[in-house]
């Protein structure tokens, strides 16, 4: 049930607000369902740091562009958990707090009393227009009260659009200024509540990433000191490293020297494909792929590195290759350990599909000769991802045609299996090798063809890593994060 309350003032807008007592709240246009807030007016604890969620939008309050600058504007964005959602309480007094930012220092302002004043970011003055208390809502949510104003920090004209503003406005006990306070243990970002229900009604934006993101068929490992390491498909194989997941810098290529092994598959060009990163009993292993396009005369070999650097990595030879009287091509790798440490190496692009071989743990290379088939789809599949979770082996590949800029068709789609050399099917029960397929990510506004997709199990929840092509045809880095259904299927949000 939902009262409706008409609210006069500069200007005319609808509020509602959830009754007394509501136990859950759904968050408008997301999707998702959360449950009771983890922190109230009460429960305020001066020491940790916090993320807070507008109950109407479902959207985290954000530093917008991670700007230190001086009167800065703080609107809202996607949860991430990151320094830029991070907000510490500082005891101002009377029962008031000033609000500072784990990643600026500076603290959160409502310069006037002017209904649709901008909420910032300032230097602690100690200022009354700095100092805020908590007013208790319905099902454990706060409102954030001005000490020189009596505004409230609100959601401007029900927002739930990335980059919605945040400003003061009359306290109606509207949604759209209700908060959730989500603690977090020590200032380190924990999973979300769990996703549950149904996918949002449209595919999300890639979360805001900055610095070098163009990329093309991006991998991605966390490295032992909480940064992280990519590779992606270019000369040598290509590097970048990222200390936040989110902006991120050119650290070279795997082989600043060149990878001659390689020429007679690539008909003497440098540029590698499609590697795939991971970091196992204290070294890093990538294999990546050697070819030339529509040709499944291919190889895909071995580095390993104890860094991960530019320069460091030590050439460990050929795993597995394709010749032109083969039915597969021999490109896209992507390594898996299954839950009785056995490793398995599925790749493959276009011909008859994707398959798997068994990979011995101690030297990296083939173990045996047998060879698994998993999924075809006839207009094109190639990419496959494979990652243990719960009961579950899902397998995630790409759909259709890669490669044409603004063109491009690519799409992310998934199945699962009890075992990692399957069958695997989809939502409906189809068989991934007779073309199924649940759809994760596919082509929306400006966001064409993404895929060639990487699964990172970070420590605040699960994230896809892909590429995608912008209007202008360049190829940049997406990532999103994946949450799960009632039944176990992942989706983006």
């Amino acid at each position: 049930m939902t009262t409706v309350v008409q609210v006069p003032g500069a200007r005319s807008r609808w509020r509602a607000g959830l009754v007394a007592g509501t136990a859950m709240v759904l968050v408008a246009g997301a999707g998702v369902v959360y449950g009771m807030p983890s922190a109230s007016a009460a429960t305020v604890d001066t020491s940790a740091s916090y993320v807070f969620v507008n109950r109407h939008s479902g959207k985290a309050m954000d530093l917008y562009d991670w700007s230190t600058a001086e009167n800065a504007p703080v609107n809202q964005w996607t949860r991430n958990d990151l320094a830029v959602q991070q907000w510490q309480f500082v005891d101002a007094g009377g029962g008031y707090y000033k609000v500072r930012s784990r990643h600026s220092g500076k603290v959160l302002e409502l310069p006037n009393a002017t209904d649709g004043t901008q909420l910032v970011q300032t230097t602690d003055r100690g200022a009354a227009t700095q100092q805020f208390r908590l007013q208790d809502s319905a099902g454990g949510y706060v409102r954030f009260v001005n000490r020189q104003s009596s505004k409230v920090i609100d959601v401007w004209e029900w927002s739930t659009a990335d980059g919605g503003r945040l400003a003061g406005y009359s306290d109606a006990d509207g949604t759209n200024q209700q908060w959730q306070l989500v603690r977090l243990n020590g200032g380190t970002p924990t999973t979300p509540p769990p996703p549950t229900g149904t996918p949002p009604p449209a595919y999300p934006q890639p979360v805001r990433v900055s610095g070098d993101i163009g990329v093309h068929d991006p991998t991605v490992v966390k490295r032992p000191d909480g940064t992280y390491l990519v590779a992606h498909t270019g000369d040598n194989v290509a590097l970048k490293t990222s200390t936040d997941r989110v902006t991120y810098r050119n650290a070279g290529a795997v082989f600043p020297n060149g990878a001659p092994w390689t020429t007679t598959y690539t008909g003497g060009a440098r540029n590698l494909w499609a590697p795939d990163l991971s970091y196992r009993n204290g070294r890093y292993y990538l294999y990546y792929s050697a070819s030339t396009f529509g040709s499944n005369r291919s190889a895909i070999f071995l580095a390993t590195s104890a860094t991960g650097a530019s320069g460091s990595w030590t050439n460990e030879g050929l795993v597995v290759e394709s010749r032109t009287s083969d039915n597969f091509n021999a490109i896209d790798p992507n390594l898996t350990v299954d839950d009785q440490g056995r490793w398995w190496l599925s790749f493959g692009s276009f011909w008859s599909g994707i398959k798997m071989i068994q990979i011995d743990p101690v030297t990296g290379r083939r173990l045996g000769t047998s060879m698994h088939s998993l999924a075809n789809y006839g207009p094109g599949i190639e990419a496959p991802v494979m990652v243990k979770r719960g009961a579950w082996y899902y397998l995630y590949v790409s759909f259709d045609r890669c490669c044409q800029g603004a063109s491009s068709t690519y799409r992310v789609m998934v199945g699962r299996s009890a075992s990692p050399t399957g069958p695997f099917v989809d939502r409906a029960g189809r068989d991934m090798l007779s073309g199924g397929g649940t759809q994760v990510l596919a082509s929306h506004g400006s966001i064409h063809g993404p895929g060639h997709q990487a699964f990172l199990a970070d420590s605040d929840g699960d994230h896809l890593f892909y590429h995608y092509y912008a209007d202008n045809g360049a190829s940049l880095l997406g990532i999103n994060r994946i949450g799960y259904d009632a039944a176990g299927w992942p989706y983006v949000y």
